[in-house]
């Protein structure tokens, strides 16, 4: 019996990252990227960490997968992240040239859709896909914060 992996699955994953970066005082946004049904690169947030504003989760991960394929271009990958790209992280998608991109939540403050950056013209956008598990996970967070 041949086990199939979904969107669930892979989300779940990027979730399992998020829930590393919550357990650690980051943000809890995970990312996973994928090909062929094959996760090659796993990553969470780690801007407090590192001390950087750059180290959001898609940008480890693109590093990753890019380091894993040996290649800028991650044309026939899917990033699947707990929350939607902020501009900065679409702008990086885009020039990897990915071919899907699943996300959890949205961001209606800071997400790419709220300040109409493009997507690359090829690239895929599919949302909602565990949207309550990750939208619950970052408001954890926040109301730990304000704590």
């Amino acid at each position: 019996m041949k086990i199939l992996f979904d969107d669930n699955y892979f989300m779940g994953q990027a979730i399992a990252e998020a829930k590393k970066a919550y357990l650690e005082g980051e943000i809890p946004v995970g990312a996973i990227i994928t090909i062929d049904q094959r996760i090659i690169a796993r990553a969470h947030n780690l801007s407090e960490k590192l001390n950087d504003v750059t180290a959001h989760a898609e940008m480890q991960a693109i590093t990753s997968a890019s380091n894993f394929l040996n290649s800028k271009y991650l044309s026939n990958c899917t990033i699947y992240v707990t929350l939607e790209p902020c501009v900065m992280c679409m702008g990086a998608l885009f020039w990897s040239k990915i071919e899907r991109i699943v996300y959890a939540a949205s961001d209606p403050k800071s997400g790419f859709r709220k300040r109409k950056v493009l997507t690359h013209p090829k690239t895929k956008i599919s949302y909602g896909i565990r949207e309550d598990e990750s939208s619950n996970l970052l408001k954890a967070f926040f109301r730990a914060q304000r704590e």
